[in-house]
């Protein structure tokens, strides 16, 4: 039981860490594409209809 006193905290800290990294990359915009998004609409292989 004295194992989970280390990997309590430990987790939190990692959870945390991860937590703040996601924010981070959010916040720097790191998911926007907006020129991809425009080249890819605009080719030929670009296809949003549903599959039947």
């Amino acid at each position: 039981m004295s194992v989970l006193t280390y990997l309590i905290p430990i987790s939190l800290f990692l959870g945390g860490f991860g937590l703040v990294a996601f924010l981070w990359s959010l916040r720097a915009r790191q998911y926007d594409d907006p020129k991809g998004d425009a080249e890819r609409i605009l080719s030929g292989k670009y296809d949003d209809r549903p599959k039947s």
